[in-house]
């Protein structure tokens, strides 16, 4: 189990990140847009880089839901190896089963 600040604060980051995705989007495709005026775009870089860290997409780390574990991430369940492996020996994921020879 990982420390609950560590958990919190990702939710934390996933949250700035959702109320942030518009703005972060538009300002991104000014900058991109290569025909805009140079002051244009430079503009909207400074007020890029003015808006939190933490809302950047980039910054949130994917977590498993029942440990918080930050590494061995499987994204197809949303859990970490080890709680998968368990998860498939106990028989709580179907269609999933624990090969054993």
């Amino acid at each position: 189990m990982s420390k609950t600040s560590s958990v919190y604060r990702n939710l934390k980051r996933v949250k700035l990140v959702a109320k942030y995705a518009n703005v972060r989007a538009k300002l991104k495709a000014i900058v991109d847009d290569k025909n805009a005026p140079e002051e244009e775009r430079f503009q909207a870089t400074l007020k890029l880089a003015a808006l939190p860290r933490n809302s950047s997409k980039v910054r949130v780390r994917n977590r498993c839901k029942v440990t918080g574990r930050s590494r061995s991430y499987n994204r197809k369940f949303g859990v970490s190896r080890v709680e998968l492996r368990d998860m498939a020996s106990f028989g709580e994921i179907p269609g999933l089963v624990k090969s054993s020879w």
